[in-house]
């Protein structure tokens, strides 16, 4: 059988990898892929035999042939010998349709390559800074003869570095737990001893694990749940010899981690788990058996599926939005959901339900347009490799799942890839299920409206506008990652970036969004960025989530921003309008609010720049309710 791989191979062979590198994602992602080390059988192609054949990849060239490729570069440092992850990493990262540059600090001199702002990995400007450490990160540090309360301080002066390290190093700064080995461990005799050194090794990992919630431009992959499910931690030999203390299976695992972490940093965070019915969320065929004759709980294959249903609800609860996508019939599946006694999903946990015979893949783009979102924010799980198949050439941006007759592994191949991963959870989050389904009510009011404008007028839209609220950053942060649609220029900005932009309000303007209506409060929606310079205001950006489209609140908030500047006495705002593959529709926004077309400064990559004189501002959309808290001052009843 031809794999994934395979296909890699031939491309290299023939020379098109640069060319068709828009393919690789679909290559690594095929079942009949080897599996790699911290993957599940038939998760997709072995990442360091992918890396491997990528190596030889010009990055410039893949960009010459697919200028959007996200690229991600990485800076790797550590205390031992840590180059052998940059090969599963660049093939975790292919897999996602990520383009990997890579910068390698020397063995050993990871406090100097963090801290040295003039040094080659400051300079490389990376979005990431692996930096691995390891048991001689702390042992190295020891005397010969050593006690438990040796490697105690040892410890203590290791994390002193850590805490400053966060700060100096460049871009988001990525540390590890480290795994005690046994060859330390058992070098004490007496079992006391052991137990104490234990308990200071978890300790001192533990503490490391806690500077993330101290330092937003920290990142601590636990290596514990990783070594649970891999091979030995290291070598021997390789660790003697090479300097090589992480092993093989284990930096394979972690390059998994890392690059669904670059994958969250990019925004590129999924939003919707749709699931089939039959022998995938329960046991057995409901058209066939009945209700009586499925199961999630009971039997042996019945208890494995009810611990599926609870991680998928675990996952709801965090704000995955959950929907089904089953050929059956209608009113059983509600019926079931409803009813049935085993289940741990019910019908008000999934904000779409589609039962029918129809194609799946036109069912996932039903559902997708059903929540205002792209099809690439959908990951599917389904037992039938007939299915998937057809979704992933049906719907190639669905991520999709395989499961298999064994439902006892469902749990490890939804988790697998970490589609759902964030760096941060927000209230917004949490809330997410329960917006979705008030969303319904909204629709039900829109379609019993006798036109859009009456359906505006009652909904009663609201509007507050001012500065990002303290907690409210890493929710700004996620609404610039995600936003695809209305998001003017494209890109996005971490949390780290935006606080200082708050804190300078003479040069930077920064403004969140929350919204509310008839059927509840909506949070933070929305997000202007700008920057005044010679008497101007330059919009950077603005960002609105598709949960609030087409209700006015995009020229409610630019009509207060070009009043304000009127005020202020400024001469204009400009703005510029840069096209991404999924910002089409925002197209004509700025014209539709006055602004003029000016020529633009860039060259040939479709960039428009606008230019508004403010000498008609527009007026907020009469159904809108606008409060604006500028600046911390007292709020102004705009409507």
């Amino acid at each position: 059988m031809t794999t994934g791989l395979d296909r890699l191979r031939e491309l290299r062979t023939r020379g098109l990898l640069e060319k068709e590198y828009d393919r690789v994602p679909a290559l690594l992602a095929d079942e009949s892929g080897t599996g790699g080390a911290g993957t599940p059988p038939g998760a997709g192609a072995d990442a360091a035999a992918a890396g491997r054949l990528l190596a030889g990849l010009d990055p410039d060239a893949v960009l010459a042939h697919h200028p959007r490729t996200p690229v991600v570069t990485v800076a790797v440092t550590g205390q031992s010998t840590v180059g052998h992850v940059v090969d599963p990493l660049r093939g975790e990262l292919a897999r996602h349709g990520l383009l990997l540059r890579a910068v390698l600090g020397e063995h050993g001199t990871y406090l100097r390559d963090l801290t040295g702002p003039g040094g080659e990995l400051h300079g490389a400007a990376p979005d990431l800074t692996l930096c691995l450490l390891d048991a001689e990160t702390v042992f190295g540090e020891i005397p010969a003869v050593w006690r438990a309360e040796d490697v105690e301080v040892a410890g203590d002066e290791v994390l002193r570095r850590c805490a400053g390290l966060a700060d100096r190093a460049p871009g988001t700064l990525v540390l590890n737990t480290v795994p005690l080995p046994r060859a330390y461990s058992h070098q004490l005799l007496d079992h006391r001893s052991r137990a104490l050194l234990g308990a200071v090794w978890r300790e001192f990992n533990a503490r490391l694990l806690r500077l993330t919630a101290s330092a937003a431009r920290l990142v601590v992959i636990d290596l514990e749940p990783l070594v649970g499910e891999g091979g030995p931690v290291t070598d021997p030999r390789l660790a003697r010899y090479a300097k090589v203390q992480l092993g093989a299976e284990l930096l394979a695992a972690y390059a998994r981690e890392a690059a669904h972490l670059a994958r969250a940093l990019r925004g590129m965070t999924r939003k919707c788990l749709v699931l089939d019915l039959d022998n995938t969320l329960w046991d057995g065929v409901l058209g066939e058996r009945g209700p009586d004759g499925v199961a999630a709980a009971g039997t042996l294959r019945g208890e494995a599926f009810g611990a599926f249903q609870k991680c998928v609800k675990q996952l709801g609860s965090q704000g995955v939005l959950l929907a089904v996508s089953s050929k059956n019939d209608e009113g059983p599946v509600r019926a079931a959901l409803r009813g049935h006694p085993d289940l741990v999903l019910r019908e008000e946990d999934f904000v779409r339900i589609n039962a029918n015979w129809e194609p799946k893949d036109g069912n996932l783009a039903d559902i997708a347009h059903r929540l205002d979102i792209a099809t690439d924010a959908l990951v599917f799980a389904d037992d039938s490799p007939a299915e998937r198949a057809q979704v992933r050439f049906g719907a190639p941006g669905v991520a999709v799942v395989p499961l298999d007759e064994e439902p006892a592994l469902h749990v490890t191949r939804l988790l697998a890839d970490g589609w759902f991963d964030t760096l941060r959870l927000t209230d917004e989050d949490r809330a997410r299920t329960g917006d979705y389904h008030r969303q319904r009510e909204r629709r039900a009011l829109h379609e019993s409206s006798g036109s859009h404008e009456e359906f505006l007028r009652a909904l009663g839209v609201r509007v507050e506008l001012g500065p990002p609220r303290p907690h409210e950053f890493a929710r700004l942060s996620q609404l610039t990652l995600r936003t695809n649609q209305f998001n003017l220029t494209g890109g996005g900005h971490q949390e780290s970036e935006l606080v200082p932009l708050a804190a300078d309000p003479d040069r930077h303007l920064l403004l969140a969004a929350r919204t509310a209506d008839r059927f509840g409060d909506n949070g933070l929606v929305g997000a202007v960025l700008g920057t005044f310079t010679d008497g101007e205001l330059h919009l950077d950006n603005m960002w609105l989530s598709c949960r609030v489209l087409a209700r006015g609140v995009e020229q409610a908030c630019l009509a207060v921003l070009l009043g304000r500047a009127r005020d202020l006495g400024l001469s204009a705002v400009t703005a510029r309008y840069v096209p991404t593959a999924r910002n089409h529709r925002v197209r004509d926004f700025y014209p539709s609010c006055g602004f003029t077309e000016v020529p633009s400064r860039a060259a040939g990559d479709g960039t428009v720049e606008f230019r508004h004189d403010l000498a008609r501002v527009p007026e907020v959309p009469g159904h809108v309710h606008v409060t604006e808290t500028f600046g911390g001052r007292p709020a102004d009843e705009l409507r």
